[in-house]
């Protein structure tokens, strides 16, 4: 009877592995999960100086059993793993797309390109990576609206924000928006690291997003809680606080 619970454990274990690499507190790990049909997430961690263990998500989105990946995790290692996950599920990981050119939306850009795995991004994106890392994404995106799966993922361009090269990803389907580091979460104060960004246009760049998904029902920011369209509006008021201290 022993030998028969102790198997049951070792099972109930291993699913569990697999569903979610567990988390804590002094080594957090990669965490994958499902949010909704289709549509898993995954969160990452780096350490970065005074802030300690930053978090940042990404998602991974499934058609029947195609997989897109949207951002990377923050190292390659945990993009491996990502990788490894999607088979393990029985996915065929069929393109990813990073947001923006920060190693928390493209820090595993290698892991997939030396797995030629198709990589995406945005025109200014790829220049920015080629400046910053020496590396690129193997298909550059040259509209502003790019379908990476018709009628069911579409890549936008709303212009400048926490980065000149920021785009934001739209789920049909869901009407789920990633808009990653282009959004704060409602608990942030301020619009945080602003070394690359282009906070003049960001109201702006938000107004363009509303006005191409005005149904949007969900929204996930790259840090921080998921929630509404409300995100936008919070962030746009963030950047139009700034603006106004600026100008003072």
């Amino acid at each position: 009877m022993f030998s028969s619970i102790n198997a049951l454990g070792k099972s109930i274990l291993y699913v569990l592995f697999i569903i979610s690499f567990n988390l804590n507190a002094a080594d957090p790990k990669l965490t994958i999960k499902l949010i909704q049909n289709g549509v898993y997430e995954h969160i990452s961690y780096q350490h970065v100086g005074q802030w300690g263990n930053v978090a940042a998500r990404g998602l991974v989105v499934v058609d029947d059993k195609e997989a897109y990946m949207i951002d990377t995790p923050w190292s390659n290692s945990d993009t491996e793993k990502l990788i490894n996950w999607t088979k393990e599920q029985g996915f065929t990981l069929k393109a990813a797309v990073v947001t923006h050119f920060h190693q928390d939306a493209s820090g595993g850009l290698v892991a997939l390109n030396q797995r030629n795995i198709p990589t995406y991004a945005y025109k200014k994106t790829n220049q920015l990576l080629k400046k910053h890392k020496g590396l690129s994404a193997t298909h550059i995106i040259e509209e502003d609206k790019f379908s990476l799966l018709k009628d069911k993922i579409e890549v936008f361009y709303p212009g400048g924000g926490h980065t000149a090269d920021n785009v934001v990803v739209w789920l049909e389907k869901p009407q789920t928006l990633f808009a990653g580091c282009f959004v704060k979460g409602l608990n942030s104060k301020n619009l945080g690291n602003l070394e690359d960004a282009r906070v003049s246009k960001w109201p702006t760049s938000i107004e363009n997003t509303l006005s191409a998904y005005p149904h949007i029902k969900l929204v996930f920011p790259g840090h921080g809680r998921a929630g509404d369209k409300s995100l936008l509006l919070h962030t746009a008021k963030l950047a139009k606080n700034y603006l106004a201290e600026q100008n003072k």
